[in-house]
This record gives structure tokens, C-alpha cells and sequence, in this order.
């Protein structure tokens, strides 16, 4: 676990709007958080296309154009990536916004559009993927590129709220767990104007930070020059505890030794930050 005394040049970053619009909003921009964190990301992603974990997916479209490259869990084998976890904010951010005591990660994810790859990610939240619950939760979506709005992550302001965890599905459509009765997505793109959709310009080194409850996606990259590169990492509070999903999850977790409602705890998921 990481040192307090390492963030205290932070707190210049994050005031109580920033922390209220989060919970309100269940999304927020975190301008500039991780500036001083780009080089080593950046790094260690290339490091990661070089040599992906075996939970590597990527999706190269039908359409001839430019893959679309994910890649979970590296933390701890990607040294930049441990770094970044033990030795940023990172922790000390995600506890201020989760009104919590307690960072735990669990888990990292690398996202890479290529130059005008077409590849949408669709309207999802990530809580149903995962096999944690609890309301103390928040993905930094790190962005190590600039990208427009239009083509940033999108977030429906207030679904967190909305008690409803939406039916998972792969990226093929199907469905991830068998026998899913939950309700499906609503067909946000034909209607939103109906929603508060949030979407920001960002720049290399900002943070979409959104809770795992929050209704989100993003569009193919549509600049044809530049990648658009992002490192998430997903943290949960205090309250988080073990959620048996009845299938195959994403991130899977093969060797968790858990049962519904333990707290999640074990070296998969170490705590970053306590106060």
C-alpha cells in the first residue's frame, strides 16, 4: 500500500462539487489528474501489445479497418502498471470520490482504438460483468491522447441511481450469462434526447471518473491519424463484497476462493490507499 504523504500535493485536484457531481451524476472529469503518470503508461501499454496476457481480446472489424485491442488484469506483471497503482493518487482519488475509507483495485484494463478503427463499444455498465457488488465503486478512465468529444466515452448522468443492472452482453450481442431475465439496454442512441449524456474533450493525462453502475459507451475512433489510447483502472470501497454471476464474468477470476457476500479481499485485489 502506497504512502498518504506522496498525495498530499493532490488535494489541489478534488473539492466537494467534484465529489457531489460524482455521486450525483455518477461521472465526472477529473482534468489533469495523472499528467505526471503519461510516460510510464504509455510505456508499459507498448510493453503490453508486445507481449499480451492470456485475457487479451482484440477485435479487428469487418470492414478492413483498424483493430481495436483490449487486454485485463496487469498489474502485476507490466512494472509501470504496479507502479502507477502503488505510487499515484490513484487510491487517495478514488476513496474522496467513493466517500470511502478503503481503495481496493480490482483489476486494470487497457483499451486501444487504432487510427480509425470502427469499432463501438456499446451502451453497457460494467457492475453486471463483474463478480463484486456494493455501492462504493469507480473506474478512472485515463486517457493518453487527446480526444474529442466525439469521439470520448459517453455516460448517462444518474443511471447509477436507477436501482436497474442492465442485461451483459458480449460484443457480438449475445448474451454473457445464460438464462438472463434482466431488463436489456434501452435504445439510448434513438433517443437521446431523452438522456443527460456526458461527454467531455479531454486531454492527455484527464480522467472520466464513473461508477461501475453507470451507464456508458464510445463511438469508434474517428481520427484517422492518432490512436486513442486509454489505461482504466476499476477501484471499489469500503462496502464491496463477492457476487457469484453464474457464468464466465469479465474480468474472469479462476482462482478467487470466495463466496457470495465475503468481503472481497485476497492478493488479486490489494488495497491502494487507507485512510
Amino acid at each position: 500500500m502506497a504512502n498518504y504523504n506522496l498525495w498530499k500535493n493532490g488535494m489541489e485536484f478534488i473539492d466537494n462539487t467534484l465529489i457531489e457531481d460524482f455521486s450525483n451524476d455518477g461521472a465526472v472529469l477529473c482534468r489533469g489528474f495523472f499528467l505526471d503518470w503519461l510516460d510510464p503508461l504509455r510505456i508499459g501499454v507498448d510493453k503490453l501489445i508486445q507481449n499480451p496476457s492470456v485475457r487479451e481480446r482484440s477485435y479487428v472489424p469487418n470492414d478492413g479497418s483498424a483493430p481495436f485491442f483490449q487486454d485485463l488484469v496487469n498489474w502485476n506483471r507490466i512494472p509501470e502498471f504496479r507502479d502507477f497503482v502503488f505510487k499515484s493518487r490513484l487510491g487517495y482519488y478514488a476513496a474522496k470520490l467513493m466517500k470511502s475509507n478503503k481503495s481496493r483495485l480490482f483489476h486494470d484494463h487497457v483499451l486501444v482504438k487504432e487510427p480509425g478503427s470502427s469499432i463501438v463499444t456499446p451502451w453497457h455498465q460494467d457492475k453486471p460483468y463483474y463478480c463484486v457488488d456494493g455501492n462504493q465503486s469507480v473506474s478512472f478512465w485515463i486517457a493518453l491522447d487527446d480526444i474529442s468529444k466525439e469521439g470520448c466515452l459517453e455516460c448517462i448522468a444518474g443511471s447509477h441511481l436507477s436501482n436497474i443492472l442492465h442485461k451483459p452482453k458480449r460484443f457480438n450481442g449475445n448474451d454473457l450469462y445464460e438464462n438472463d431475465n434482466s431488463k436489456e439496454v434501452p435504445d439510448i442512441n434513438s433517443n437521446r434526447k431523452d438522456y443527460k449524456i456526458l461527454s467531455w474533450d479531454i486531454k492527455a493525462g484527464d480522467a472520466v471518473a464513473f461508477d461501475f453502475r453507470t451507464l456508458h459507451g464510445a463511438s469508434e475512433n474517428i481520427n484517422k491519424i492518432n490512436r486513442r489510447r486509454v489505461f482504466s483502472a476499476r477501484i471499489v470501497g469500503d462496502d464491496a463484497f463477492f457476487v457469484d454471476r453464474q457464468g464466465k464474468g469479465s474480468p474472469p477470476f479462476e482462482s478467487i476462493k470466495l463466496n457470495t457476500g465475503d468481503k472481497l479481499t485476497g492478493r488479486e485485489f490489494p488495497v491502494i490507499y487507507e485512510v
